[in-house]
């Protein structure tokens, strides 16, 4: 029986992620910054651990709890929506903390079994604001491009010891608290300065209107592909609006 381990999985994609790999059988060590129960359904193949991504430590003792893992899923993020010029730098560097570094430490955490062993797969899921320009994602596509970079190179290193590296592309989704977590308590004309504001209005109401959107299912569903792929694909766009923006790239 496999085992994955996935951080980020109290809500959103994460969670829907470690239900769907529970659900096909496989062993899930589930990761959160602050563990909760209720979350995840109760499993002796289903262990929450504590991990929070931008701290060592704790990315040492997550891995050290797990055990062995065949797969990596870097899901764990924080959204951000801003027009870039009313954006404060600390905020700038807690998206890259967690998206970008946190990322890429959690990955070199586990290569060393993985190389070892000749096998095993990290997929870190990114975003469709990669395939597109969006407005008011500068900071969020810049941490998520720089993770699709990251990947592409990695997986032409790990591949003569036979691991894979891959990453998921998720499109906009209305069920997960993405623009409520993106504003990150900061209040709405601090993120907006008022010379943006008519724009920055018109764009949000074009982003909502839209009539393609993603389900966290689809994302899973994605994760799960990802993980099982031997053909070399290294990307894969998940839900109906992001294959739109990967056909139309």
């Amino acid at each position: 029986m496999k085992t994955v381990l996935i951080t980020g999985t109290s809500s959103g994609y994460g969670r829907a992620t470690a239900v769907h790999f529970h659900e096909q059988g496989w062993n899930v060590i589930a990761t959160m910054r602050t563990p909760r129960t209720g979350v995840l359904p109760e499993s002796d193949r289903m262990r929450v651990v504590p991990l929070d991504v931008t701290e060592p430590a704790s990315i040492t003792a997550a891995i050290e709890a797990a055990g062995p893992i065949d797969a990596l899923v870097n899901n764990a993020g924080v959204p951000s929506i801003s027009v870039f010029e009313g954006t404060p730098m600390t905020q700038v560097r807690e998206v890259f903390e967690t998206n970008t570094f946190g990322v890429m430490a959690t990955t070199q955490a586990v290569l060393p079994q993985f190389r070892e062993r000749g096998s095993g797969v990290v997929v870190n899921v990114t975003s469709s604001v990669v395939l597109g320009h969006m407005p008011l994602s500068a900071v969020y596509k810049a941490s998520k491009s720089a993770v699709e970079g990251f990947t592409s190179s990695l997986a032409l290193e790990l591949a003569p010891f036979g691991v894979r590296a891959k990453t998921v592309q998720p499109g906009a989704c209305l069920t997960t608290n993405f623009a409520a977590r993106a504003t990150q308590g900061a209040a709405p004309d601090e993120l907006v300065p008022a010379p943006y504001a008519p724009w920055a209005k018109k764009a949000m109401n074009s982003f909502t209107g839209q009539e393609l959107f993603t389900k966290e299912t689809d994302v899973a569903e994605a994760v799960w592909r990802a993980v099982h792929d031997t053909t070399g694909q290294l990307r894969f766009p998940a839900g109906p609006d992001a294959h739109w923006l990967a056909q139309a790239k």
